[in-house]
């Protein structure tokens, strides 16, 4: 790889780290082309892009970056594929679902809206983080809540004193 190429995939590197809010980094090797294939087909589906990174570019890109990778540049080692999602969730949910199966893919790292979580030990911490959505989903079903209290009752307190009424009507 020339310089000019090696400059060219920084700079690619940088943008993508810069636009994406959710990066995670995990370990596939070891995994067989029918197993990688079919990781490849399972973050396709669930909106995330897989990328087999070098280390040392994407150390670079890191460093080139405006966002505070922290200890995230200390665990480029071996063989790493960046994961980028728009949800901070889905790629653990996806690792978690795939190891199922599979010892692979081993979870390095992740940036997650500017908090960095470093090893595997945390997959389950990462699943079970709320994305931007599901959390603005919750607000307003707890804010709903007490307005259909309060219309339910109305409702079946008007529907109660009509029978009343009707009733008391009809005995006269």
């Amino acid at each position: 790889m020339t310089r000019e190429e090696k400059a060219t995939v920084i700079e690619d590197l940088t943008a993508q780290l810069a636009e994406t809010p959710n990066i995670y980094l995990a370990d596939i090797s070891g995994l067989n082309a029918v197993d990688t294939s079919n990781l490849r087909r399972a973050c396709f589906k669930a909106n995330i892009k897989l990328a087999v990174v070098k280390n040392t570019l994407l150390a670079k890109a890191m460093e080139a970056s405006d966002k505070e990778f922290g200890e995230l540049p200390e665990v480029l080692k071996g063989n790493t594929s960046m994961m980028l999602s728009e949800t901070g969730n889905a790629p653990a949910k996806l690792i978690k679902n795939f190891r199922k199966k599979s010892e692979r893919p081993v979870l390095k790292g992740a940036f997650i809206e500017e908090a960095v979580y470093i090893g595997d030990e945390n997959l389950d911490a990462l699943v079970n983080i709320k994305s931007k959505e599901e959390v603005i989903g919750d607000i307003i079903g707890l804010l709903q809540s007490p307005a259909k209290n309060v219309i339910s009752g109305l409702k079946s307190g008007g529907g109660k004193l009509a029978g009343i009424l009707k009733t008391l009507s009809e005995k006269e």
